[in-house]
């Protein structure tokens, strides 16, 4: 089971200007993700323009926090700003919308974790108000 994360604060984000939306959304729980209206597809980290076509041709639409582990690893042995919590879940989530995101899975003990296992969006409280998107596993099969 991952470490109890009471107590324990990740890093305060400093947004720019392309990725306020993101964070500013993620103090109501939102997840927030940049969207080209002209490939009609997501792009997630936030840039200040489209991956598909290099213009300003995104604009921010909410999504659903669903989706599958697509790769993930178990840290045993942690940076200075992560000690005490290990064993943690360092993973790539594909959302439903077809973008990957690296988060944690939290909630679930490390060998129950699979490619594949459906996860869901959690929150897990920063300073200033901000919220960190993490993951945890969904019930049932992948």
């Amino acid at each position: 089971m991952s470490s109890d994360t009471s107590g324990w604060q990740r890093p305060t984000p400093e947004p720019s200007s392309f990725t306020r939306p993101f964070w500013d959304a993620t103090r109501e729980r939102r997840l927030l993700l940049q969207y080209c209206t002209v490939a009609r597809k997501f792009q997630h980290y936030p840039r200040p323009v489209s991956i598909y076509t290099g213009r300003k041709t995104t604009e921010w639409r909410e999504v659903a926090g669903t989706g599958k582990v697509y790769a993930f690893t178990v840290t045993y042995r942690a940076p200075p700003a992560f000690r005490g919590r290990e064993p943690f879940v360092v993973a790539t989530i594909e959302l439903d919308e077809g973008v990957r995101l690296m988060s944690n899975i939290e909630g679930a003990a490390p060998d129950a974790i699979r490619i594949g296992s459906r996860v869901r969006l959690a929150w897990a409280p920063m300073e200033q108000g901000f919220n960190f998107p993490i993951f945890e596993l969904v019930a049932g099969p992948a």
